[in-house]
């Protein structure tokens, strides 16, 4: 079956690129070997940063500047007022908080952080601020970075386009035959007594660490990604609703986002510098630490009565000097085959674009993409969020 695009992987830039690709004409099939926005995507805090990360040394970065419109982008594709129509997609909260304590070091921060924003972040004054923060901050700002839930992001997109999206065993179930000039001529997909041999112009690699594998079966150096690690935190219990950053020097010393699980219990995702410096620590000591953190920076009832759980996720990106976080998302063209790392959740629309700046226009007077070939076929489940996965939780951490 002759197609356009050929797209591995159902994380952010995936689905946005699929969404893009088929409403601009191009005959588009995506390809998951297990969870719609399963890994990054779905492990993700759903901040859509306008650039906090990059400023906080005062200096607009070049990575400040691409992603300063980001925010814009996704605010009116979440309202329904630009393409993809994200209106369906549950938004954890319109707004961060961002505050300092009376540490220099902190109010250093700060100062870098309001210079370098695109949009500065709005003083609040004291009768405004959560009651987890009064005692400890000095001051509160309101940043206007929208929290998502990744994981009805990933819904909403995929909703749109079952019937491209395919589940398959990329491992076993996939081959790929290469032609003399060294680009993907066919890509055959196994599924028990059925098969389906896809010929596809373009074949694009948006699976996160997966593009690592994907690229030495086609022949391409894997050494063009690098990882770079986290250890989050979970927390669940008597804990309110609360989306922001805790400023400290150059660095968010601590990143909290909210949610419920699946049974009503209030949960946040810990991470920012925490995050970071976990990366070496077992769960028990990240969480002691997280709480002598979290105490340091605000003031929650009965920390101790909370239930603790930490997960791992790395984040895959195009390889940098120095293994330094990315200046932009990356988008590698090596024949016919692209390779997309978006670096960041809220650039995955940057990520699609710069593919599609690269494939111009679709070839025009083609049939259309006969969907029916594999309707039997299964779909993959949306993946699910960290906290109502199998991990071990305990009070005891």
């Amino acid at each position: 079956m002759e197609l356009d695009v050929l797209i591995f992987g159902s994380g952010a830039a995936g689905l946005w690129l699929l969404d893009d690709l088929r409403r601009e004409g191009y005959r588009t099939v995506l390809l998951e070997a297990h969870a719609l926005g399963g890994g990054q995507t779905v492990a993700s805090q759903g901040i859509l940063h306008g650039g906090l990360k990059y400023t906080l040394r005062g200096l607009l970065t070049r990575s400040a500047k691409t992603i300063a419109d980001m925010p814009r982008v996704w605010r009116e594709c979440l309202a329904g007022q630009a393409t993809p129509d994200l209106s369906d997609t549950v938004v954890r909260a319109e707004q961060c908080f961002l505050w300092h304590t009376a540490s220099l070091s902190s109010r250093a921060g700060m100062v870098g952080a309001r210079a370098g924003l695109a949009a500065a972040p709005t003083k609040l004054p004291r009768d405004d601020w959560p009651e987890a923060l009064c005692e400890r901050a000095e001051q509160v700002y309101l940043l206007e970075e929208q929290v998502i839930s990744p994981r009805s992001f990933g819904a909403t997109l995929a909703d749109a386009h079952r019937d491209v999206i395919l589940k398959v065993d990329v491992d076993a179930g996939v081959e790929f035959e290469i032609d003399d000039r060294g680009e993907v001529r066919f890509v055959h997909v196994q599924r028990e007594e059925d098969a389906c041999r896809f010929s596809p112009h373009w074949v694009v690699f948006a699976a996160g660490q997966g593009n690592e594998s994907l690229r030495v079966r086609v022949g391409l150096d894997s050494a063009v990604m690098q990882r770079r690690p986290l250890h989050m935190v979970l927390a669940r219990g008597a804990l309110p609703a609360l989306s922001g950053h805790c400023i400290d020097a150059a660095h968010t010393r601590v990143t909290i986002t909210s949610d419920v699980d699946v049974a009503g219990r209030a949960v946040w995702q810990v991470g920012g510098q925490i995050a970071e410096v976990g990366v070496d620590m077992d769960p028990a000591a990240l969480v002691a630490h997280t709480k002598d953190e979290l105490r340091a920076v605000m003031t929650i009832d009965a920390i101790d009565d909370l239930q603790w759980a930490t997960y791992r996720i790395d984040r895959a990106e195009r390889v940098t000097r120095g293994g330094r976080r990315p200046d932009d998302a990356a988008v590698l063209c090596d024949g016919n085959v692209f390779t997309v790392w978006p670096t960041k959740l809220v650039l995955a629309p940057r990520a699609s674009a710069l593919v599609r700046q690269a494939l111009g226009q679709p070839p025009a007077g083609t049939p259309a993409l006969d969907t029916t070939r594999w309707c039997d076929w299964p779909r993959p489940d949306v993946a699910q969020p960290p906290w109502d996965s199998d991990l071990p939780w305990s009070n005891a951490l």
